[in-house]
This record gives structure tokens, sequence and C-alpha cells, in this order.
């Protein structure tokens, strides 16, 4: 199936994605980021931020809330990954989470049209303010046959 514009707004689940100061450092652990903000809360406590945050790819981490759409995933390839923040995550956050398409739009590769599919995880705190928006394009192939 090719996709149709009228896709764009369509809305998954809300989830929650609770943030633990251990998550945040096996995180960066994994990313090879040794910075003391994600890890060492002496330190991070004398810094503007006043304690510890998370890395700034660790939206990746929250997952959840699929949208309602039949995706071929062998059509599917990670074009590009955004983070847009709006404030730190930090420890003991919980994210009210909800993936929606953004846009979808059309390009001519070498091998022919591919579709470009963006998809805004939106991350809000307790009182619905914006953290942070994990933006995702992704790039959906003409299927081939052999």
């Amino acid at each position: 199936m090719d996709l149709d514009k009228s896709i764009i707004g369509l809305s998954g689940e809300k989830f929650t994605f609770e943030v633990e100061k251990g998550h945040i450092r096996r995180f960066a652990e994994a990313i090879g980021d040794n910075n003391p903000l994600y890890a060492n809360e002496k330190y991070a406590s004398e810094t503007p931020y006043g304690g510890m945050i998370a890395p700034p790819t660790f939206p990746i981490a929250a997952a959840g809330g699929d949208l309602p759409l039949d995706l071929d995933t062998r059509r599917m390839l990670h074009g590009e990954q955004e983070f847009i923040y709006y404030q730190p995550i930090r420890p003991g956050d919980c994210l009210y989470c909800q993936m929606k398409v953004n846009d979808l739009y059309e390009r001519e590769g070498k091998s022919g049209s591919m579709q470009f599919l963006v998809l805004d995880t939106e991350m809000k705190d307790q009182e619905g303010q914006m953290v942070a928006i994990s933006r995702m394009n992704i790039i959906y192939r003409k299927l081939t046959t052999k």
C-alpha cells in the first residue's frame, strides 16, 4: 500500500514513560557518553541545570503508543532522527507521550519515487507542558518483487 496524505494528524495511543536515574546512566553508558551531568548527582547539582539530566538522544528510549497503520517493514528505512527540546528531561519525570503523523511527502530517487513519513512523539510533563518532541523520518520505498 502506498500512503496518502489522509494519514497526516493520525495519532497513536497515549502512553507514559517514567524516567529513572539508572535508566539515564545506562543509556549514557550505552552511547559512550561519560558526561557527569548524566551520572554524577553532586557534579550535576553544581551546574546551571541544578541536577542530573538525560542525554539529548534519550527520548529515543521512550517506546509505546504505536500508530494504527499497517506499514510493510520491508519497505521502511530510518532516514533521520531529530530531538526538539523545550526543557531538560530529568530523573523522576513522568512523561505523557503520544506519537502522531506530522507529515507525508514524496521525492524522486535513483530507484524511483519514495515517500517520507514524518512521525513525532510528543512528550509532556504532568502539567501538560511540552518537554520534548522526538521526530523520526521514515523512508517508505516502493515494494520491489523479484
